[in-house]
């Protein structure tokens, strides 16, 4: 017994610690001024749902539920009613992507490893550069879909069907197209898991919700044609809609084969397996099946940003990776074995792939008038509207108005305008922000509240 407990307190403290790098890592970056539009965009959805708003983000255009039906924030908003801040969207994303080391050890034991090769997949999982990476992303609800994947895999194992459903329901909350996962997922649990049951309740799910999401919910709440611009553009090869991409499928296969079998998608594959390619045997890769719904989106897209392992797109892949590494393990069957290697080997990848090298080069390109911008920043006392830039908008964005995209016309509409010339984002130039400076400094109805270092504050009169 005393054994026992041990275990789960060496368990936790992983986790714990984990969890607490991951947020510490997360705040700084932000306070680094290197969050943007996505960070903006899902706290500004989360804040308007505590406030009992219409959460219709001024930052994207949309909905809530319009980009990725992703209900899961209504849950999240429940903690902004407390008191609400950005960092509890920190919080909740480094909890969830250090808690997946909860089902990988528990899966690990189930499969008949040792305790010390469980706790080495722990460390696997842990280290896994998309985990790290993911967490300096902004936000994404589908950093709680790696866990919940994970535990819904051991609850079909156990035969627990309650953990089971509740597993994969947070799975679809997250992300609409996660739905695809899941249905996969029911495909393996069918054929290989003899999980019939399990399986069945899956792949009716995935569909259904795959269906309800983008024929009833995504439309009713978004403008279609504005949400597919916004995802259609990473497979701009395909054409401008659903009828298009088919069409090409049918009619230009060799076009889909030439983008498929091209040098970038090598490199993501190698990438991809390179931390999990000492456990990769082509016996044991049956979990795989789940992930290839996500494998097939970043191959096929010709956007460079779904092939990166610095984004978080190649997240819903982990956990299977991960239980093919269990499999081969137990069979013994691993091209490496011992538990000391594995963490060794995942250690050196994590230090190669890993995004903790920007705290030292691109997290602190902004670091040179830091301390303006947050001057000028407490000077914005209400929730009145504001016009700013990308990277300062996550930091106000708890207010129904506020935008890092302007037009000339419409300056008048805003309350507050905040620029940082010197560090423009992606929204604009320099130069474009040093005409918008000029502009307000000669209007009237704007007053200059403060300049230094090239930040500069107005307010409306």
């Amino acid at each position: 017994m005393e054994n026992y407990h041990y275990k789960n307190y060496h368990l936790a403290a992983i986790v714990g610690i984990s969890s607490l790098i991951l947020l510490i890592s997360s705040i700084i970056r932000h306070e680094l001024f290197n969050s943007s539009g996505d960070l903006a965009f899902f706290d500004q959805c989360v804040y308007l749902i505590s406030q009992g708003k219409n959460p219709i983000s001024s930052v994207l255009g949309f909905h809530a539920l319009a980009d990725h039906a992703a209900w899961i924030l209504y849950f999240i908003a429940l903690l902004y009613k407390i008191y609400p801040t950005v960092y509890w969207l920190f919080v909740v994303q480094s909890l969830a992507l250090a808690s997946g080391a909860i089902p990988t050890y528990f899966l690990a034991l189930q499969a008949g490893l040792k305790e010390s090769q469980a706790t080495a997949m722990v460390a696997v999982y842990l280290l896994y550069p998309v985990v790290y990476n993911s967490n300096l992303c902004d936000f994404h609800p589908d950093t709680l879909a790696v866990p919940a994947l994970l535990t819904a895999v051991l609850a079909a194992r156990n035969k627990k069907i309650v953990w089971f459903c509740a597993s994969f329901l947070v799975v679809l909350g997250c992300k609409a197209v996660l739905s695809l996962t899941i249905a996969a997922m029911g495909v393996w649990l069918l054929l290989f898991e003899n999980r019939r049951l399990y399986g069945l309740i899956a792949i009716i799910s995935g569909v259904a919700w795959f269906l309800i999401a983008n024929k009833i919910i995504i439309p009713v709440f978004g403008n279609e044609t504005a949400l597919l611009n916004r995802h259609l553009y990473r497979y701009s090869y395909l054409g401008n809609s659903f009828s298009d991409i088919l069409n090409i499928f049918i009619s230009q296969p060799t076009q889909i084969f030439q983008n498929i079998f091209s040098t970038i998608n090598l490199e993501y594959i190698i990438f991809l397996v390179l931390p999990v390619i000492w456990g990769l045997k082509h016996q044991y890769i049956s979990p795989l099946l789940s992930a290839i719904p996500c494998l097939a989106l970043n191959i096929l897209s010709d956007h460079p940003s779904q092939k990166n392992l610095v984004l978080h797109y190649s997240l819903p892949i982990i956990p299977f990776l991960i239980l093919i590494l269990i499999a081969s393990l137990n069979a013994g069957k691993a091209w490496v074995k011992q538990p000391r290697l594995i963490i060794l080997w995942s250690l050196i990848c994590f230090l190669m792939l890993g995004k903790w090298g920007f705290f030292f080069s691109k997290y602190i390109k902004f670091a040179d008038n830091l301390p303006a911008t947050q001057e000028a920043i407490s000077l914005i006392s209400t929730k009145d509207s504001v016009l700013t830039t990308d990277i300062i908008s996550p930091h106000l964005t708890h207010r129904e108005l506020i935008t890092f995209k302007y037009n000339i016309q419409e300056i008048n509409n805003f309350h507050y305008i905040l620029l940082n010339v010197r560090h423009p984002g992606w929204a604009a130039t320099v130069d474009d922000y040093q005409n918008l400076v000029n502009q307000l400094k000669n209007n009237s109805k704007f007053k200059l509240k403060y300049q230094k270092e090239d930040v500069f504050l107005f307010i409306k009169q």
